[in-house]
């Protein structure tokens, strides 16, 4: 199976991909603040690449719940500096995590490759025009159309099958090959506790769609309520997820604590290489 994103190629099975997060906000969940001076930003992600981060995540704007809205020229100025900073200094693929189409096309032309796009429910075709514009690859998350409002759904996984299958489809029509599509179930947006559990139990049922698939499950607030646990205490259920996730097939996870993933998921693998009687040494 091939992943392409502008001049860079995947070709899986291969051991699991780990995409930083790089967050250029003052009020992401997680880290907001932190990072958001964008020299801070640049060097923030250059430590992840080092941990072993073969992606990186940019973003200008929290999708938490209840974060207000970024202006398109505010989310510019915050998220395309840093982008520009670490495309000449770094060979890795850079994605943009925006809904935003100007900002899509303002980062692919500093030098990003794949939008990361939580708006993926969208009915218009700009932000697509745009990634087929660019050959840039394009991570396609499952939300309802107000992120973060509850849809009760029995059968989540069938949901979901269908909605990647028509959101193929239709990106298809808009002139992006499937060698660019990733589908991420969007843990976390729009979705009960147990939603989100049926879905990551179901993981394995993606498969039949042969195209990569991403988990972002790190930190995020289904953990507090299923442990009590505050966001920084909530690294272990995270390696929990990303492990299970491995071992589901799916290729890429996002993560805030890139060396801790790197380490779990490569020790999953090593493992999972032994149990299925193939060769595999961890990178």
């Amino acid at each position: 199976m091939l992943f392409r994103a502008r001049q860079f190629e995947f070709v899986f099975p291969r051991p699991a991909l780990v995409m930083g997060i790089v967050n250029v906000t003052p009020d992401s969940f997680s880290d907001g603040g932190i990072f958001f001076d964008p020299r801070k930003a640049v060097r923030h992600a250059l430590k992840l690449v080092e941990e072993g981060a073969e992606i990186l995540d940019i973003g200008g704007e929290s999708t938490r719940p209840g974060a207000k809205p970024v202006s398109e020229r505010e989310e510019l100025r915050r998220a395309i500096p840093v982008i520009e900073k670490l495309a000449v200094k770094i060979k890795i693929p850079l994605s943009i995590d925006t809904m935003k189409p100007a900002v899509a096309r303002a980062a692919l032309e500093a030098g990003a490759s794949i939008v990361n796009d939580v708006g993926a429910n969208r009915s218009d075709e700009e932000m697509w025009q745009i990634v087929s514009e660019f050959h840039a690859g394009y991570v396609c998350m499952h939300a309802p159309p107000e992120l973060h409002q509850i849809e009760e759904q029995k059968k989540i996984v069938a949901k979901m099958e269908r909605f990647f299958g028509g959101r193929l489809k239709n990106l298809r029509a808009a002139g992006i090959l499937p060698e660019q599509i990733i589908f991420d179930p969007g843990i976390g947006f729009g979705k009960t506790l147990d939603q989100n559990l049926q879905l990551l139990a179901g993981l394995g049922s993606f498969s039949k769609l042969k195209r990569p698939l991403l988990l972002g499950v790190s930190r995020k607030s289904f953990i507090g309520k299923l442990f009590g646990a505050k966001v920084n205490e909530r690294l272990p259920a995270s390696l929990a997820c990303a492990i299970l996730a491995v071992e589901a097939g799916v290729q890429i996870i996002r993560a805030h604590d890139v060396a801790q993933t790197v380490q779990a998921v490569r020790m999953a693998e090593a493992v999972l290489a032994q149990k299925n009687n193939v060769g595999f040494l961890p990178k």
